[in-house]
């Protein structure tokens, strides 16, 4: 893909970005975005293992019914029903 096109907003923001870090819009803007997919690759796996847990504590009945934590928690900070 050799060309993108964005927003005229977006542009302007892209050039102001590139002129505070110091480089051409191009590079700035594969810098941002390569910063941006690693931080949502690591969300993604973040979550996946957040689900794997999850599901590894139903399996091993690690959980108990929601009305019981609801009560504690509105007991615990004095949350009326």
């Amino acid at each position: 893909m050799d060309m993108v096109s964005l927003k005229p907003e977006r542009k302007v923001q892209l050039e102001e970005y590139a002129r505070r870090h110091g480089k051409d819009p191009a590079a700035a803007l594969d810098e941002a975005l390569a910063a941006y997919l690693e931080w949502e690759r690591q969300d993604f796996e973040a979550a996946v293992e957040g689900i794997r847990v999850g599901h590894q504590d139903v399996t091993a009945e690690r959980t108990r019914p929601a009305a019981e934590f609801l009560s504690a928690m509105r007991q615990k900070y004095g949350i009326s029903r």
